[in-house]
């Protein structure tokens, strides 16, 4: 499974770089880092939301806040 964070100039402002880190430590503490790849890019276009956030090509907008569920319901549940 491939998840990508927008790390662009809007992204950036909004958060994405807790985003990033705290979807580090979940892979970790979930002990995911032969099933899930995390991966940066530049802007995927969603500016006028929150970070954008790709799982295998389908598209989500989410808050630093809103990390831990996230990763529950897009991540662990689809494993």
């Amino acid at each position: 499974m491939k998840v990508t964070v927008c790390i662009g100039s809007s992204c950036h402002l909004k958060g994405s770089r807790t985003v990033v880190e705290r979807l580090k430590e979940l892979i970790e503490e979930k002990n995911l880092g032969d099933k899930v790849e995390l991966a940066g890019t530049f802007c995927m276009g969603n500016c006028q939301k929150d970070v954008c956030v790709t799982v295998d090509d389908n598209v989500f907008s989410i808050t630093p806040e809103g990390v831990d569920a996230f990763f529950e319901t897009e991540v662990i549940a689809k494993l």
